[in-house]
């Protein structure tokens, strides 16, 4: 039996997402009541049970979970629709979406410090995922990207600026455990990385491969909080951009191997747009600076 009705769909995707009437019924700005009707229409006009009614609130069946699917993917659809249409507009407003990796923020921010300040009618978005996000599917409008050279069609890739990667110790650490002479001594120290070992940055991809493998005692994919847990002393481990850092020690200066360029992409549909325009001037900018 054929579905007639996205607003049906949607509230089922949302039912199953909260787990109750309610909570879908505050996401979607209706009444319980409309949340309810929808639902029993739905099964009424598939002939299905889509969740299993409790005291504790909604559960979906199998049926439920196969049609929340379908409703959360087409939401993204929307959603990313909407990133597109807004994109191509002509006045410097609304969401820009920026994508990129979380140890990468840091290097960010003076530029949307300005894009804050010269353009007050934008609303920045940045989007940390470990996911590649699509640019032609509009799910950003800017992607700063780092490792090799972003491949994907359609495409306008710049490059931002190089990267060195040193190896950075505690004053503390450094105390207590003695500064590493060359790499094979780093068997003998602790360590601060990355919460996964299957990052794509170089001088993750070079650590995940000694041997023996490495002492890590702290794990995070939040940079601030590895940052953190070396200038604690807990391990040593690679940053950049921290020249002159009043907090930590350089042990090892960059390696060609641990280095990697900052890419900055946009997609051909979207790059001439004034909003991508201004976003572009002044990231660029910022970086040269």
């Amino acid at each position: 039996m054929s579905i007639e009705s996205w607003d049906e769909i949607r509230t089922a995707w949302q039912v199953a997402r909260a787990g109750t009437v309610s909570g879908a019924a505050e996401v979607l700005g209706v009444h319980h009541a409309t949340v309810i009707r929808h639902i029993d229409a739905l099964e009424a006009r598939l002939g299905v049970k889509l969740f299993q009614r409790h005291a504790r609130g909604y559960t979906p069946t199998e049926a439920g979970n196969a049609l929340a699917q379908v409703g959360r993917v087409t939401d993204e659809q929307f959603a990313q629709l909407g990133t597109r249409l807004t994109g191509v507009g002509s006045g410097i407003e609304g969401d820009l979406v920026i994508t990129t990796l979380p140890g990468l923020v840091p290097l960010l921010r003076p530029a949307l410090t300005t894009l804050n300040r010269t353009y007050p009618d934008l609303v920045l978005r940045v989007k940390t995922e470990r996911r590649v996000l699509r640019l032609e599917y509009g799910e950003a409008h800017v992607a700063l990207r780092a490792g090799n050279r972003p491949t994907e069609p359609d495409n306008v890739v710049q490059p931002l600026m190089h990267c060195p990667v040193s190896l950075f110790a505690s004053p503390d650490y450094l105390e207590r455990y003695g500064r590493p002479g060359d790499i094979s001594d780093l068997k003998d120290h602790r360590f601060v990385a990355e919460e996964l070992d299957d990052s794509r940055a170089p001088f993750a991809q070079w650590f995940s491969h000694l041997d023996p493998a490495p002492h890590v005692v702290f794990r995070s994919n939040e940079a601030e909080a590895r940052r953190a847990a070396i200038v604690d002393g807990l391990g040593m481990g690679f940053l950049y951009g921290e020249d002159g850092a009043d907090d930590l020690v350089q042990v090892m200066p960059t390696r060609p191997e641990w280095e990697f360029t900052l890419w900055l992409v946009t997609h051909v549909d979207l790059h001439r747009t004034s909003k991508v325009q201004a976003a572009v001037s002044v990231i660029k900018q910022a970086f040269k600076e």
